[in-house]
């Protein structure tokens, strides 16, 4: 080997190794890693609140829906019995 390859060799080596350091600061910094994980939980958290509230919404519609599809239907049903009564 020549000295330029050696020198390029141990220049590699000292960059794998400054990467493996950092990797396991990393992992070593649960300070840090705690602070992931909460951020991970809150979004989870607020995703599902946000789908309970359009479900909750779309619940309160159907519930202000109703009263009004049984007053259409009791008009309607009495409509019918009195065009029938006054035919006969």
């Amino acid at each position: 080997m020549t000295t330029q390859e050696l020198e390029q060799e141990i220049e590699q080596t000292r960059r794998h190794l400054g990467q493996t350091v950092d990797e396991l600061a990393a992992k070593a910094d649960m300070k840090a890693r705690a602070q992931v994980k909460a951020a991970e939980v809150r979004a989870r958290a607020r995703d599902r609140a946000a789908g309970l509230a359009g479900r909750a919404r779309q619940s309160q519609v159907v519930q202000r829906r109703w009263p009004l599809a049984v007053a259409a239907g009791v008009l309607v049903a009495g409509s019918v019995a009195i065009w029938r009564w006054r035919k006969t």
